[in-house]
């Protein structure tokens, strides 16, 4: 794929797409800035691991899901991201 439709078809998703399922990306940014500082504090002063990651990426698609509850793939990718958080915060990578 070239440079030219790789940024064509990200301009597509971000100006019709994304924000035809999830509305204004200033608003849906600051929600999720807001619940990432609430998750920073609650971790305190351990530093940020890969199992955080997964509770940052849920707290993506949580914001998410709170702005278009229906759109399945929020729920789905909830669930996918607290099942690899789980297994990398308890070790039971293979």
């Amino acid at each position: 794929m070239i440079r030219s439709k790789i940024l064509d078809d990200a301009a597509f998703c971000i100006i019709h797409d994304r924000a035809d399922v999830y509305g204004s990306a200033q608003v849906g940014f600051d929600a999720i800035a807001q619940v990432w500082a609430g998750l920073d504090q609650a971790r305190g002063d351990r530093p940020r691991g890969a199992m955080d990651v997964a509770a940052f990426m849920i707290a993506v698609k949580l914001v998410r899901a709170a702005t278009n509850p229906a759109h399945a793939d929020n729920w789905v990718e909830i669930a996918g991201f607290a099942a690899l958080g789980g297994e990398i915060a308890t070790g039971g990578a293979e």
